[in-house]
């Protein structure tokens, strides 16, 4: 079972920065998106902290984030890496049937990733995230290069938007438009 620990859980860096952009967004009328609180039983709590400090995760979640968009659903996980390898194994299988899911309904599905290292943020459409699961099927190692993404989807903060994955939205859309998929 899943457990949360002291430490808190990861990516909370990335969800703070999408937090702010998302009330950025809110407060401009551009999109109303919300995180998905991670349902977790507490364990132990200490008292004069007043924090809890072990406890575990009740069900599996679905994605970090879900909302609307100009008329327009979405959802989206947050995923952080420390090198320029992002780890397939951390969208985890109900995670994607969640976004396969979404998809098959006229919603738009994709993954924000912030390579801390370098302090780049990247939009990663969801035709692109079943390119690379789907090739691991076929041998490939389990993960992506940094150097394997798409230069147009690499996001640069402007304004209030933090994480401004609404110009990776746009971008996404215009590609889906064409009928065009580009996976890499």
């Amino acid at each position: 079972m899943a457990t949360w620990n002291s430490r808190g859980l990861r990516g909370s860096g990335l969800e703070d920065l999408i937090n702010a952009t998302n009330e950025y967004y809110r407060r401009h009328g551009l999109a109303l998106v919300q995180k998905i609180p991670t349902p977790i039983t507490p364990v132990k709590f200490d008292k004069e902290q007043r924090r809890i400090t072990d406890a575990y995760f009740e069900k599996d979640s679905t994605v970090d984030y879900i909302g609307v968009v100009q008329g327009i659903p979405v959802c989206f996980d947050a995923k952080e890496s420390k090198t320029d390898i992002f780890s397939l194994r951390n969208i985890h299988e109900h995670q994607y049937r969640f976004m396969k899911d979404f998809e098959a309904q006229g919603g738009i599905s994709f993954v924000m990733l912030h390579f801390t290292m370098r302090n780049d943020l990247y939009y990663m459409r969801f035709d692109q995230l079943t390119f690379f699961l789907e090739r691991v099927k076929e041998g490939h190692p389990n993960h992506v290069k940094y150097m394997e993404l798409e230069d147009d989807f690499f996001l640069k903060s402007k304004g209030g938007a933090l994480v401004p994955y609404l110009i990776g939205l746009e971008k996404d859309l215009l590609l889906r438009d064409k009928g065009g998929e580009n996976h890499v």
